[in-house]
C-alpha cells in the first residue's frame, strides 16, 4: 500500500458533497442493511462511530468516498426524510486515491462481525439498565427477535459460554442449552454426550427428557398443543427452534389426555358389542397371530329398496329438464339432491355378524403419525370355534346309521394333495420351494394379465388393508409405501392435489372388497382397464419428491422433475403464491426478489419499506395471475430444452410462463427468517 503518512487530519465534509467512490470494491448495499444503518444513526443523535474515508473528487470542494458507503447511504436517506439537513457535516478522513482499492478491500473483508457472546454481555447490560427489547433493537439497527435471542443465552451456564468463546463449541451447539436453565443439567448433559453423539437434537434431547415436544405424535393425537395448554399444562418454547412451537412440560397430563381419548374411542367400541376392547400403546405381537372375521355385506331391505324406486321416478323429470337445457337452478338443486341420497342408499352397507362380535375383539392405538388406529375383529387363540369331529368319529367306511357296508361315505370331502409321512430337512423344504416360486416366475412372466392383476393386488394390498398389513394375503414382494404429505403442508385442507387423491381414495375405497381375502378374486374380474387405473393410483401415492432437512433426496428429486416432464404438468394449476402460502412465510427480501423475477425491479422498489404483512399481500396481489411460482414448486426443463435455448430458442410463448426459469434464484439463494420475524 501507498504510504499513508500523506494523510491528513480528521475533518468536516456538507453531506451534498459526498460522492460513492466508482474505486470501491463493494458496490451493492441491501435496502434493510441501510435502514438498520440509518436507525443506528437516529439513535445515537445522528452521530457515526466511524469517520469515513474518503479522497479528493473530480470537481473542486467534492470528495469520493473509499469506505462508509452503507453510512453514506443512511446518512442520505435521513437527509431525504428530512431528518438532518442536506449539507449535514459529516467527519471524514482523507487518503490518496493510490490507496482507494486496498482500502475498500480491507475495509469490507478483514472486518470481524461482533461475537455473539459479546452481543448478548452487551444487551443485558442495557435490558439491565431498564431498557426495553424494542429499545435496544431500535438502538442497534436490529430485529427484536435477534436481541430475545441474544438476550436468551443468559440460560447457558457461563462454564458453556467459555467453551463458545475459546471455539470449543459451536454457536448451535450453544444455542440448544437454552431450553433448560438448570445450569448444572447442562454441564452434566455436554460432559455426559460423546463427541460423536454432540449434536444439538441430541442435546435439545437430553435436557428436554422429561417434555414433550409440540410435533410429538401424542400432542397431534390429543389435537396440538393448545388442547393441551387449554387443559392447564405449562409449555416451553425454544427462540432457537423455529420449527417446533414449544415443549410441554406435565408429560403426566400428555400422558392424562391421550388415555382420555383411547378410552373414550373404547367406549364406542364397546357399545357395539364387541367380545373385548383393549386399548394400548402399540399393536402386541400376538396380533400378528390371531384370525380375523371380516364385515358383511348387509342386503337392502324392502323399505330401502322402495325408497330407491321412487327416487328414481323422481329424479326422472328434473333430470330431463336439465339435459333439455330448460332446467332452472331449482330444478339443478333438486335433482342434486336426489342423486346424493340415492347414492347414499345404493352403497353397500357393511356389518360383523353378531356371532362374530361376541368372540372378536379390537385393539386402540395411536399410529405412527399420530392418527387413530383400530384393529377390529381379532380373534384370540383361545376363542377359537371348535373344529367339526373328524370323519372317523362318526359313521366310517360304510358302517353306521343309513350305510351298508363297502358303501361310499354320504358326504365326499375334496381331494387335497397328501401331506408327506416324514419330516423333510430345511435345506429340502427351501429347494423344493425355490423350484416351486421359479416356476411361477417363468410362467407369469409370459401372462402380462395376470401379472397386471397380481401387481395391482399386491399394491392394494398395502394401500387399501384397513388392517394394518396384518395379513400376508400376497406371495409377490411389491410394496407400495407412500409418504404421509400431510404433514409437511401447514393447511393442507386448502391443497388441490391432495384433495384429488383423497377423492379418488374415497371412489376406490367404495369399489374395493373390504375384506382381503375377497381382494384377489375382485382384481381377476375387473377389466383391464379398471386394473390400469389402479396400477396408475397405486404408482402416484407412491411419488416423493420431498426435499428434508436431514436428507436432499437430490437424485429422487431430479427423477421426479423427469416424471412431472412426462406428465406435461402445469403446476400453476395446482399451486398458487400468497400471502398464506408463500409470501407471508419468507423474507421481505424473498417477496422483493420474486416481484423482480416476475415484474421488474420498479414494482419491487417500495417492499423494503412495508411492514412484512402488507408486503406480502401487496406481492399476492401483484403476481396474481403471472404464473410466477417458487423455485421448489417449479418443474426443471429437460436436458434436450435446456439445449433448444441454447441453440437460439428465442424464449417462452405467449401462454406459458412469462419470465425464464434459468434466471430464477435457486432455493438457497432465499432467506427463510424465524416465524416471528
Amino acid at each position: 500500500m501507498t504510504d499513508t503518512s500523506t494523510a491528513t487530519e480528521t475533518f468536516f465534509a456538507p453531506l451534498n458533497k459526498l460522492d460513492s467512490d466508482p474505486l470501491n470494491m463493494r458496490k451493492t448495499y441491501t435496502k434493510e442493511g441501510i435502514e438498520e444503518m440509518a436507525a443506528t444513526i437516529r439513535t445515537d443523535g445522528y452521530r457515526i462511530l466511524q469517520n469515513l474515508i474518503v479522497r479528493k473528487g473530480d470537481k473542486r470542494g467534492r470528495f469520493y468516498v473509499i469506505a462508509g458507503g452503507r453510512r453514506l447511504d443512511a446518512l442520505n436517506l435521513l437527509a431525504e426524510a428530512g431528518e438532518i439537513a442536506k449539507d449535514f457535516a459529516v467527519e471524514c478522513k482523507e487518503r490518496n486515491a493510490a490507496d482507494a482499492t486496498e482500502i475498500s478491500l480491507i475495509e469490507n473483508m478483514q472486518r470481524e462481525a461482533m461475537h455473539p457472546v459479546d452481543e448478548y454481555e452487551a444487551f443485558r447490560v442495557m435490558a439491565d439498565a431498564g431498557k426495553s427489547v424494542e429499545d435496544i433493537a431500535a438502538r442497534f439497527g436490529t430485529t427484536e427477535v435477534m436481541v430475545r435471542k441474544r438476550l436468551a443465552l443468559a440460560r447457558v451456564a457461563p462454564a458453556l459460554l467459555a467453551l463458545f468463546r475459546s471455539e470449543d463449541m459451536s454457536f448451535q451447539l450453544l444455542t440448544a442449552f437454552t431450553v433448560c436453565d438448570d445450569h448444572e443439567k447442562q454441564l452434566e448433559v455436554w460432559n455426559s454426550l460423546p463427541s460423536y453423539s454432540r449434536d444439538a437434537r441430541s442435546i435439545r434431547a437430553a435436557l428436554q427428557a422429561e417434555a414433550v415436544k409440540a410435533t410429538d405424535k401424542r400432542m397431534m393425537f390429543i389435537g396440538g398443543i393448545e388442547v393441551y395448554e387449554t387443559a392447564g399444562g405449562a409449555v416451553k418454547r425454544d427462540l432457537f427452534d423455529t420449527h417446533n412451537s414449544g415443549y410441554a412440560l406435565d408429560v403426566a397430563l400428555v400422558e392424562k389426555l391421550v388415555a382420555e381419548r383411547l378410552e373414550a374411542e373404547a367406549d364406542k367400541l364397546r357399545a357395539e358389542g364387541w367380545k373385548w376392547v383393549e386399548c394400548v400403546s402399540e399393536l402386541p405381537q400376538a396380533a400378528h397371530r390371531m384370525s380375523r372375521i371380516y364385515p358383511q355385506d348387509v342386503p337392502m331391505i324392502d323399505a330401502q329398496r322402495a325408497k330407491l324406486d321412487a327416487l328414481e321416478e323422481e329424479y326422472t323429470e328434473p333430470a330431463e329438464q336439465i339435459e333439455a337445457g330448460v332446467a332452472d337452478d331449482e330444478a339443478e338443486i333438486r335433482a342434486e339432491a336426489i342423486d346424493v341420497e340415492m347414492a347414499a342408499l345404493g352403497n353397500a352397507v357393511e356389518a360383523y355378524e353378531p356371532a362374530d362380535l361376541v368372540k372378536a375383539g379390537c385393539y386402540v392405538l395411536m399410529d405412527y403419525y399420530g392418527g387413530l388406529s383400530i384393529e377390529r375383529g381379532l380373534v384370540r387363540p383361545e376363542d377359537e370355534a371348535k373344529e367339526a369331529p373328524d370323519d372317523h368319529d362318526g359313521a366310517t367306511d360304510g358302517e353306521g346309521e343309513g350305510g351298508d357296508e363297502g358303501a361310499p361315505s354320504r358326504a365326499t370331502a375334496p381331494t387335497k394333495a397328501p401331506e408327506p409321512t416324514f419330516t423333510l430337512s430345511a435345506a429340502m423344504t427351501q429347494e423344493l420351494t425355490a423350484q416351486k416360486t421359479a416356476a411361477i416366475r417363468a410362467e407369469l412372466a409370459h401372462n402380462p394379465d395376470v401379472a397386471l392383476t397380481a401387481v395391482v393386488h399386491s399394491m392394494l394390498m398395502s394401500l387399501f388393508n384397513p388392517y394394518g398389513g396384518i395379513r400376508e394375503d400376497t406371495c409377490l414382494e411389491v410394496k407400495v409405501t407412500s409418504e404421509k404429505l400431510e404433514t409437511s403442508i401447514k393447511d393442507a385442507a386448502s391443497c388441490k392435489a391432495l384433495a384429488t387423491m383423497n377423492d379418488l381414495k374415497e371412489n376406490y375405497g367404495h369399489a374395493i372388497p373390504c375384506n382381503p381375502n375377497d381382494l384377489w378374486d375382485w382384481c381377476l374380474e375387473q377389466p383391464q382397464s379398471t386394473r390400469l387405473d389402479l396400477l396408475a393410483y397405486a404408482a402416484a401415492r407412491s411419488v416423493n419428491a420431498l426435499q428434508l432437512a436431514h436428507y436432499e433426496r437430490k437424485r429422487q428429486r431430479d427423477h421426479a422433475d423427469r416424471l412431472a416432464q412426462a406428465l406435461a404438468i402445469d403446476m400453476t394449476q395446482w399451486f398458487e403464491a400468497s400471502a398464506d402460502s408463500y409470501f407471508g412465510r419468507v423474507s421481505k427480501t424473498g417477496i422483493e426478489q420474486a416481484i423482480t423475477e416476475a415484474k421488474g425491479a420498479d414494482f419491487a422498489a417500495g417492499v423494503s419499506s412495508m411492514k412484512k404483512a402488507d408486503a406480502a399481500a401487496y406481492a399476492q396481489r401483484q403476481l396474481a395471475g403471472t404464473g410466477w411460482l417458487p423455485a421448489l414448486v417449479r418443474i426443471a426443463p429437460t436436458a434436450e430444452q435446456q439445449h433448444e435455448r441454447m441453440e437460439g430458442a428465442s424464449g417462452y410463448e405467449a401462454d406459458e410462463c412469462p419470465f425464464d426459469l434459468d434466471d430464477a434464484p435457486e432455493a438457497e439463494d432465499y432467506h427463510f427468517p424465524d416465524a416471528a420475524e
